[in-house]
């Protein structure tokens, strides 16, 4: 069986449209008024205008399932929300679907995520973005391609998530990461529903990163050495979007992590969910 890599260089993916190879480029695009704590620190003030050539432009709403008032802040989307899109990007499966935002890497992991939950086989996140297309000395366009002509279908659940109680469960007998920042994950006595899921250990999304790419395999391996014991893994953030970047990234050095797509919105929407503060897991 062959193992598809998670993530696509620039170099790689130009080659590939150059040679004409069924790859299906993605544009995710999100409100910067809703991107997560601290995003702003990985976003360039200056978007360059134009993207990447035959990119789709997609919308991040568009992933994102009915919210309702325990569902969270990004509930998963419904069967007829992927498979519409997959058809109007013109997606086959023997397709490749590489992703990129210029918003923030996580709003385009967090689509890598749902399009390999749904079951697409071959996604790729562009590692870099915009700017590692732009660096290998790539050009942009304001041409969008025409849209209709897809094939595949979507089998949703085909990567592992959690509920609230299998990730309150992985908390106490695997190892389950808090990717939000230390601050949101330490607490504040002036926030009632901030602190943490008891057991949780903090691996911030954003760690993940250097400046803008992701780090190697090796610094990959040691950052999440204490967790790589044979025990399940999983991760949450705020709304199940930085949390991708810690799957993405385990991806990469060949580790399965699960996602709690409702994570700490949904967690707290109950009130009867135990909240741990601090430093310490709890």
């Amino acid at each position: 069986m062959t193992v598809v890599p998670p993530v696509i260089s620039a170099v790689e993916l130009a080659a590939a449209l150059d040679a004409g190879a069924d790859v299906v480029v993605l544009e995710v695009r999100r409100d910067r008024d809703t991107l997560p704590a601290g995003a702003h620190l990985a976003l360039s003030d200056e978007v360059p205008a134009g993207h990447l050539p035959g990119a789709h432009l997609v919308d991040f709403a568009a992933l994102v399932g009915p919210r309702t008032e325990t569902s969270g802040n990004g509930p998963l989307p419904r069967e007829s929300q992927v498979q519409e899109l997959l058809e109007q990007w013109g997606v086959h499966e023997s397709s490749v679907v590489a992703v990129y935002s210029p918003d923030h890497p996580s709003s385009a992991s967090r689509v890598w995520w749902v399009l390999r939950w749904a079951g697409l086989a071959d996604v790729r996140f562009l590692d870099g973005g915009l700017s590692a297309w732009l660096a290998a000395g790539q050009e942009l366009t304001d041409t969008r391609p025409a849209s209709g002509g897809g094939t595949a279908r979507v089998r949703l659940g085909s990567l592992p998530t959690l509920d609230a109680e299998s990730a309150g469960a992985l908390a106490r007998d695997g190892h389950l990461l808090d990717a939000r920042g230390i601050g949101a994950y330490t607490g504040s006595g002036d926030d009632a529903t901030s602190g943490h899921i008891p057991g949780a250990h903090s691996l911030p999304g954003v760690d993940n990163l250097r400046e803008g790419y992701l780090a190697d395999a090796d610094t990959l391996r040691g950052l999440y050495a204490p967790y790589l014991t044979g025990a399940p893994i999983g991760s949450y953030c705020g709304g199940g979007v930085a949390a991708t970047l810690d799957v993405l990234a385990l991806s990469t050095i060949g580790v399965t992590a699960a996602l709690y797509p409702g994570s700490w919105s949904h967690w707290t929407a109950d009130p009867a969910r135990p909240i741990a503060t601090g430093t310490l897991p709890g």
